[in-house]
């Protein structure tokens, strides 16, 4: 096992940069998620660790030492891609055994690394059988295998459920984090959906335009993000974001009143410098932290779209004068289908407050 560390890693296509000096510490054994939108960078970055792609500026270590000029096959990673990328003509056990039997390593230890593998990933039963036999899962069950059957310091996984449907994703995701749980070795996991990194990470990397946004557990991302962009992208469903313009500052806080919303006010608690009177902001409120009219510091008057019941989670979509559209979470919500006029409450205590540039104004 091994640890990871990026520093000002860089990586230019002729004069256009995508990576823009990345620094990151990954600790022993850590499950490291890089999240974002298409194109930000997370699977540049990813091939970069891997050896795929030549950095252009910087230092990639991996167990203390520095691989920038290492090749993929010694860095002592192995890479589960979107693709299973199995021989078809191959039985399971064949596709496992493959690499290790090209590189020369002796038959009784590349026996008991497939054994090995298969148990962890509990397809002993399906070794004799060839892909087309098999579901995506244990498609992609078998691609993981070939991964552990090498033993690596780290693992790299980009985007490796996006092929599976809902349900086999949710099912797939547990049994990767169970992995993570008995190998106890470092991964690395790129991808776009947040629900993926929410439960698999113990530390997720926000990217963005190729710059990382925030580091941290993915409760302190969703409950403390840094700007609006990581409090928008973390979270299903997404954060609600009101337009507002500060009109008073006091000790320890600043009144907003939200814009073309019959004089809504909020008074918004703050730790450091309010800005100043007249100032362009925005607030930010999760849609469980809504509660009925008259029980918070700020009523919201709302227009009702439509309610979507989920057992035992129920969503109201709305849409507010200032056609800022908002989604609320209630459990009781059922009552709430057949009406169109709506009053919710926002709670001051529950509101995060952006600057115009979308900055965490704390």
């Amino acid at each position: 096992m091994a640890g990871l560390t990026l520093r000002s890693v860089v990586k230019r296509f002729g004069s256009f940069e995508i990576i823009h000096g990345v620094d990151l510490d990954v600790a022993d054994g850590e499950f490291v998620v890089f999240v974002g939108p298409s194109g930000c960078g997370k699977s540049t970055l990813l091939r970069m660790i891997a050896g795929l792609e030549d950095i252009s500026g910087g230092e990639i270590s991996i167990g203390g030492q520095v691989v920038n000029e290492v090749e993929p096959a010694d860095r002592g990673i192995a890479m589960v891609f979107q693709s299973y990328a199995l021989y078809p003509h191959m039985t399971v056990e064949r596709n496992l055994s493959f690499g290790l039997r090209m590189n020369g390593n002796p038959k009784a230890d590349t026996d008991r690394r497939v054994t090995r593998a298969a148990e962890i990933l509990r397809i002993t039963d399906l070794m004799q059988r060839r892909p087309k036999q098999l579901s995506g899962g244990q498609r992609q069950r078998v691609a993981i295998g070939r991964a552990i059957v090498r033993d690596p310091q780290v693992f790299l996984f980009d985007e490796p459920l996006s092929n599976l449907d809902a349900e086999l994703r949710v099912q797939m995701r547990v049994e990767i984090a169970r992995l993570h749980r008995e190998l106890g070795v470092t991964m690395i996991y790129v991808t776009h959906d947040q629900t993926e990194a929410m439960t698999l990470a113990d530390k997720i990397v926000v990217l963005r335009g190729g710059n990382v946004e925030q580091v941290g557990r993915p409760l302190e991302l969703y409950e403390d993000p840094a700007n609006r962009f990581v409090a928008g992208f973390m979270g299903s469903p997404k954060m609600n974001f009101l337009a507002g313009r500060t009109v008073a500052a006091e000790a320890g806080g600043v009144t907003v009143e939200l814009v073309n919303q019959k004089g809504a006010r909020l008074a918004v608690p703050l730790a450091g410098p309010a800005p100043a009177t007249g100032a362009e902001v925005s607030i930010g409120i999760r849609p469980e932290h809504f509660g009925p009219g008259g029980s918070g510091d700020a009523d919201l008057a709302i227009e009702v779209d439509m309610a979507e019941h989920l057992g035992a989670t129920s969503y109201v979509y709305a849409g507010t004068a200032s056609a800022e559209p908002l989604i609320i979470q209630r459990d009781d919500s059922r009552q709430w289908a057949e009406e169109r006029q709506l009053t919710v409450a926002i709670p001051r205590h529950r509101a995060l407050l952006f600057d115009k540039d979308g900055q965490r104004l704390r």
